[in-house]
């Protein structure tokens, strides 16, 4: 009954946040490299009749790029999204969407002037009912049809430059897996040869707004489908756990009883299929992904590569990657060292922030524990799991803006690999987000994360650390000075007392022995350093 009613208000609500927009899929809208749908609010491109956006060139970043990706015109995502579209509409004010037809994150109501911050919270902390609504939420996601986007199945000059579009319905919750594996998909060079070093969401300095965005989008994808517009992604708290503490039926879906690799046949997961998991026979064929089955979910966690992921994520391998003070550094790929972006992703390790590819740690550890359709990158949204997983992710880059509120110039503006600098669009989202526009707090973004509310403590002790790091840095001046103003104090407090007692030239008898309560309080002492 549930799946029904859910089914029904799809009909009645129009999701609209994805890849290529249905009403841009299109040879005219190829051909003349625009998309400005019109707002159904007032029928106008962009909702321009009612002030909400206009129809206007798309402003490329021209700053420099890493030397990891050396080519240039051979692949459909360089300058996002210039290759198909160069027009698209500007929203203006609190509004977003491809036709402005929605509010920005953060923001709702008619005239999108109303804030709200909603709360992701624990999965292990949600009632029954809130639990087992939001197991119902993924498989209506994965059975219904996503109204008002569609996959490019083809590449741009496999479609005649425009003249011969190439793309395919697809289910609300693939959408999301493709739009993963097309961020961070192989370029196709021709023949049989592809560039391996690239990719658009991992690995570079994008990988945490990146998947912020792709979050934020799932998460209204979700309210928009079933009608709840209160509904926020759950949260998998994995630090210091044993195992996987949510595969089993009642949560994300327990271990087949004959078949390890797979799911438990009581859990509504063993039925999905996934797509895009065959990187190497796309490569082969020159092909992208065209979303068709390729079978079921694969996991089989803790049987992993032990000397890869010896073990899960713990507290203290969090709490040193908060204390990392640079979000990017050195080349701004896997190989950089004391970066926090680096080592949260898992390339660097969590007990020294060295870069060590051959080994998981934190986010990579995650996925690689699972030891299956999550272990490979391009399919790892195949899994549900990965939403759990990454909203929790998503808290501890969270944590770290709050910790040591960096300024946006902190966020790298050149030379990190392609797709990753501050101004760039991120691929292959319509509308369009800029990496720099979502390295900011998450209250700002209309979300929080109910531990990093709870305790009080935790977030007096995030805003103090920042000034403190910055004290003990200066201790020792400190120290100094305290020193050198209690000898001058000393010296001045003996000269003083020697000169009142050079002036006073009357008896003893006349002298206060006590000072005057009122006299007293009149006294100040000051250091001054």
């Amino acid at each position: 009954m549930l799946l029904f009613a859910l089914g029904f208000l799809l009909v009645i609500l129009q999701p609209s946040t994805g890849q290529f927009p249905r009403v841009c899929a299109n040879v005219q809208s190829l051909l003349s490299k625009e998309c400005c749908p019109p707002w159904d609010g007032d029928g106008s491109p962009c909702g321009e009749l009612s002030n909400r956006g206009s129809c206007q060139n798309i402003l490329l970043s021209q700053a420099p790029l890493g030397p990891q990706f050396p080519f240039s015109g051979v692949d459909d995502r360089e300058d996002w999204p210039s290759v198909f579209y160069n027009r698209t509409c500007r929203c203006e004010g609190n509004f977003m969407g491809f036709s402005c037809g929605e509010c920005k994150f953060g923001f709702s109501g008619l005239n999108c002037t109303e804030r709200q911050v909603k709360t992701r919270r624990n999965i292990f902390q949600l009632t029954a009912s809130e639990k087992n609504k939001f197991l119902a939420y993924l498989n209506l996601a994965k059975n219904i049809p996503s109204q008002d986007y569609v996959i490019a199945t083809g590449t741009y000059s496999q479609m005649n430059n425009g003249s011969n579009p190439m793309f395919r319905d697809i289910s609300v919750y693939d959408l999301f897996v493709w739009m993963h594996y097309y961020a961070s998909r192989d370029t196709l060079l021709g023949g049989s040869n592809v560039w391996r070093d690239i990719d658009f969401a991992h690995e570079a300095p994008g990988f945490l707004p990146w998947h912020r965005v792709f979050l934020l989008m799932w998460e209204r994808q979700i309210q928009r489908i079933t009608g709840d517009e209160n509904f926020t992604i759950p949260y998998w708290d994995w630090r210091d756990a044993e195992d996987c503490e949510v595969c089993n039926d009642e949560y994300m879906g327990g271990r087949h009883p004959t078949n390890p690799n797979l799911l438990s046949p009581a859990s509504i997961f063993s039925s999905w299929q996934v797509i895009c998991t065959r990187s190497e026979e796309y490569n082969s064929q020159q092909a992208l992904c065209s979303a068709t089955s390729e079978g079921p979910i694969r996991r089989n966690p803790g049987n992993n590569d032990k000397s890869r992921t010896p073990r899960l994520p713990s507290s203290a391998d969090v709490e040193f990657c908060l204390s990392l003070t640079q979000y990017e550094s050195g080349p701004m790929d896997k190989m950089a060292n004391y970066s926090f972006r680096n080592t949260l992703e898992g390339f660097a390790d969590p007990q020294t922030a060295i870069s060590n590819p051959a080994q998981s740690g934190l986010h990579n550890a995650l996925h690689i524990y699972m030891n299956g359709s999550m272990s490979q990158v391009q399919g790892s949204a195949n899994d549900p799991i990965f939403v759990l997983h990454h909203a929790f992710v998503d808290s501890i880059f969270e944590r770290w803006l709050r910790r040591h509120r960096p300024m946006l110039e902190v966020y790298p503006a050149a030379n990190a690999p392609i797709g990753h600098n501050r101004e760039n669009y991120m691929v292959p989202f319509i509308p369009l987000y800029r990496n720099g526009e979502f390295f900011k707090p998450s209250r700002e973004l209309g979300y929080d994360y109910q531990y990093l509310q709870e305790p009080a403590l935790q977030s007096f002790q995030d805003f103090l650390t920042p000034y403190l790091q910055q004290a003990r840095q200066i201790w020792p001046w400190l120290v100094g000075a305290a020193v050198f103003g209690g000898i001058v104090t000393a010296v001045l407090t003996g000269l003083v007392r020697a000169c009142q007692k050079k002036k006073g030239g009357t008896s003893s008898e006349i002298q206060p022995l006590l000072i005057e309560s009122e006299e007293y309080n009149n006294i100040t002492y000051q250091s001054n350093f």
